[in-house]
């Protein structure tokens, strides 16, 4: 292990240039109300389903969240301003904590977000599904923005099982 003099040594940004920081938050945890409502007006054949469908999703984890949560970007500044320099791989990132230097690679990222890694599908091409979501709840205009999204959520009127689960995880790409 490397000693704590060691590292300082490797520090992207050296000790005496530390400062304080102001971060601006811009998360969306008022976002997870509008699906939890969304997810409440399938028809009631379906709700559970529907739900269970969406929960196991990648995106489903954030449901479970506290929305009363507080972000707190003086740790995360502070986490990086001891980041260091290091010969390990491109995707991976080391801190120093204390004496010691932790990582912080993809292996970490997926078991704190239960996202995976995998190959990146091509998305350049799109080809409309007649009485798709797409063409059903915004008429086949070539973009929606978030608005959009969000004012289909909040009417909560959903013509096909799993319209809502479509619906609710396109907002939360977006």
């Amino acid at each position: 292990m490397q000693m704590r003099s060691e590292l300082k040594d490797l520090l992207k940004t050296p000790e005496d240039e530390w400062y304080d920081g102001k971060i601006t938050r811009h998360d969306h945890f008022s976002d997870l109300k509008d699906i939890d409502v969304a997810l409440d007006s399938v028809p009631e054949q379906f709700k559970v389903e529907d739900r269970c469908r969406y929960t196991e999703s990648c995106f489903g984890h954030f449901l479970r969240m506290d929305l009363r949560m507080k972000f707190s970007g003086s740790i995360v500044h502070r986490l990086l301003l001891r980041e260091l320099h290091h010969d390990g791989p491109e995707d991976e990132m080391r801190f120093m904590l204390g004496p010691r230097s932790v990582r912080f690679s993809k292996v970490e990222f997926c078991l704190i977000t239960g996202l995976k890694f995998g190959v990146i599908p091509d998305t350049t091409r799109y080809e409309m599904v007649q009485n798709g979501i797409h063409q059903w709840y915004f008429n086949g205009v070539a973009e929606v923005d978030y608005e959009q999204l969000r004012d289909v959520l909040r009417i909560g009127v959903f013509e096909e099982q799993y319209d809502a689960v479509k619906l609710c995880l396109l907002y939360m790409l977006n």
